[in-house]
């Protein structure tokens, strides 16, 4: 390993670890369990998201923000060779996420992956009940998005670099907005016993263009696999601990 960061979060559990120079900054969680879904008090939440349940959640680490330009161009040199390598990642689709963890497994040495739903969902939460880790709201100093609930546009309107807003409890960054990440997970309509479409794949977290409403710690989307746009990355994790 190449050093240590020191978190800024108040509960954050671990120091910050990385592989080599070219491997994303990672936090390692201990297990637990948290209570995942959208509760019958929050008022944008919809079927997608319920019914909120119980979920054991093994040991993980997972990356202390999106994959940026620059990490994803040691694995693909000209990838948006104009943009800001602080910047996340952008104009990925969920192949390109899968392989470039291929890639990272190759040259780091240890096994890395798409988080799974529940991983990522219990790094945002960051032990809270509520619809966003900062509480019952969400402000522009706490996240990048663009518009206020009434549509008065208060955010920057593009991406800002990874590490630009306060981190959450957990010590990790932009879990709430600047770019939505794709995860491991086919698509499940809801949490009850419904397949899965393995046609489509589950996004999470909330873009820098989008409405508070959709950077709510328990909102999910789905998107083909070949999907590419300017507010979707990812972030890595592993189940292989230092």
């Amino acid at each position: 390993m190449s050093g240590a960061f020191s978190l800024e979060g108040k509960s954050a559990h671990a120091a910050a670890w990385r592989d080599d120079d070219n491997a994303p900054w990672m936090i390692t969680l201990p297990a637990g369990e948290f209570m995942m879904g959208a509760s019958d008090d929050d008022k944008f939440a919809n079927d997608t998201e319920r019914p909120v349940h119980a979920v054991a959640v093994p040991a993980f680490a997972l990356a202390r923000g999106p994959v940026t330009v620059a990490e994803f161009r040691a694995f693909a040199p000209s990838h948006a060779i104009n943009d800001d390598p602080a910047w996340p990642v952008n104009g990925v689709g969920w192949e390109d996420a899968n392989n470039y963890c291929g890639w990272l497994t190759q040259t780091a040495g240890r096994p890395y992956r798409l988080p799974t739903e529940p991983e990522w969902e219990y790094a945002c939460r960051a032990d809270t009940l509520t619809p966003f880790s900062t509480g019952w709201e969400l402000t522009a100093a706490e996240a990048n998005f663009l518009y206020r609930e009434s549509g008065e546009r208060i955010g920057p309107g593009a991406r800002t670099q990874t590490g630009t807003y306060p981190p959450n409890a957990f010590g990790f960054h932009d879990l709430h907005g600047n770019v939505c990440e794709w995860v491991a997970d086919a698509w499940r309509p809801s949490y009850a016993a419904s397949p899965a479409d393995p046609m489509r794949r589950t996004v999470r977290g909330g873009g820098w263009d989008y409405l508070p409403r959709l950077l709510r710690s328990s909102w999910r989307d789905a998107l083909p696999p070949e999907t590419r746009r300017d507010n979707l990355g990812f972030r890595v994790a592993t189940s292989e601990l230092p």
